[in-house]
């Protein structure tokens, strides 16, 4: 992927609710997405997540204001994201070839056509920026939890995201694939300064490599470092006595979880 620098400096909710079929899915959510940093969004199953990144992403109506804003304060017109989901549906069985899937994303259009050059360039650009060049000539069918998800992930950031949501994405993957997964996330945020929020229920991997974590159940019940939200008495509540494991993240990981200071 070309080096890349998001023009956003931060995503700013005020005040932000969802109310569908009579039902309050949201209420009064005020929180910021800063570039540069990977937020976790954290809390039960119904807390909200998934309804919130819905709202975010322009799916749902809303009330309150979401704001995409520059280093100069002002309000961007366009936020480009990209999106990787907790899995991926198709038949396995299918004779398409990691190349195949992402021509035809890249193009939209059938890849019985051909691949020009151009666009076989573009794939491998794509897939070596997340570390996944080899499997181009794989069968999409025949990769692993960890290789699909950061063939999504190749997918994902193209066009260059400002904002990059991961949804539970690493969910069944092993910890191989789940080592070169965040690994490639976090090389991200620091060369393309991108915002990075991520949905899980893995409170071990939050407390390893989230920057900021907001805890949700409908409404932000706190918000901060990791060590800081989960010494709560919300965070208590939500979870019980459970506290997040500590993960020994591999020795070369670059740029595990900062410190705040």
């Amino acid at each position: 992927m070309p080096e890349h620098h998001c023009s956003l400096c931060r995503i700013a909710l005020d005040n932000v609710s969802v109310q569908r079929g009579g039902q309050t899915l949201l209420q009064g959510v005020s929180m910021h997405v800063h570039c540069g940093q990977l937020t976790a969004l954290i809390g039960q199953n119904g807390a909200g997540k998934t309804t919130l990144i819905r709202a975010l992403l322009g799916e749902l109506p809303h009330s309150g204001t979401i704001r995409h804003i520059d280093d100069h304060d002002r309000d961007l017109p366009h936020l480009t994201t990209g999106y990787v989901p907790q899995h991926l549906h198709f038949d396995r069985e299918m004779p398409v070839t990691v190349e195949d899937f992402l021509a035809a994303a890249f193009t939209r259009r059938p890849v019985w056509t051909g691949i020009s050059i151009r666009t076989r360039r573009q794939v491998l650009e794509a897939l070596e920026a997340v570390d996944a060049k080899s499997l181009a000539q794989t069968p999409l069918g025949r990769c692993s939890g960890g290789e699909l998800q950061r063939v999504l992930l190749a997918l994902a950031l193209r066009p260059a995201p400002d904002l990059l949501v991961l949804d539970e994405p690493v969910s069944g993957v092993d910890q191989k694939g789940l080592s070169m997964f965040l690994d490639t996330v976090l090389r991200l945020r620091e060369t393309h300064h991108m915002a990075i929020l991520l949905v899980s229920h893995d409170l071990g991997l939050v407390r390893e490599y989230a920057d900021h974590v907001v805890l949700l159940d409908k409404t932000v019940l706190c918000q901060g470092t990791p060590e800081a939200v989960f010494a709560t008495k919300e965070f208590d509540a939500v979870f019980g006595a459970h506290t997040a494991p500590r993960r020994e993240a591999p020795q070369w990981l670059p740029g595990n979880r900062k410190e705040a200071p």
